[in-house]
């Protein structure tokens, strides 16, 4: 049997029955769960202008979560921007199953924490599907990217979608698990 992430192992220990016990589900299967996680790095013209900055940061994104990014490609031109459809313009990775876990156990337990001047995520991020979106300014804040070798400080997206069918219930699940979240009025 395999072992399972610290997590994970807590979601499926405590934090079902917490969810269960919250909002009185009559199934075991309509507990909200993290399905995947999906970083984004956008890098636009920089990623036109150089090579070497499309290759940074493939290899930054490739260290940050243990798995290849993929090379995402403009849909369409955009003369304004001199953009022609099939230019590389980012990366991205969607991690699942035991990578999604131990992510985003780095992130909570230690990632978040390394902003500075951080007092919490906007709960406003959610999509109203259950979906969470938030971004990052720099990259430097991951404890496996060594800070004297980043030729450039970029930010990312990270979007945690759940099964969860409100905001509401994804918010709890993340709370549960122990994103830092602004306190609000309620």
């Amino acid at each position: 049997m395999r072992k399972l992430p610290r997590l994970e192992k807590m979601y499926r220990d405590e934090l079902r029955d917490k969810m269960m016990k919250r909002f009185e589900y009559e199934n075991v299967n309509r507990i909200p769960r993290v399905s995947k996680i999906v970083l984004n790095m956008g890098l636009g013209k920089e990623a036109m202008d150089n090579a070497n900055n499309l290759k940074n940061a493939t290899e930054q994104l490739a260290t940050i979560t243990g798995q290849m990014p993929v090379v995402a490609k403009a849909k369409k031109s955009i003369a304004g921007f001199r953009l022609r459809e099939g230019t590389p313009i980012g990366v991205y990775v969607t991690l699942r199953k035991d990578r999604m876990w131990e992510f985003l156990d780095r992130l909570i337990t230690f990632s978040i924490p390394q902003v500075r001047d951080f007092r919490g995520l906007s709960p406003r991020g959610f999509d109203g599907r259950g979906n969470y979106n938030f971004g990052i300014e720099e990259q430097a804040i991951f404890p496996e990217i060594n800070v004297d070798s980043i030729d450039k400080f970029r930010g990312m997206n990270i979007t945690i979608v759940t099964t969860a069918p409100t905001d509401e219930e994804g918010l709890e699940l993340l709370k549960f698990l122990g994103m830092p979240f602004i306190r609000t009025g309620r």
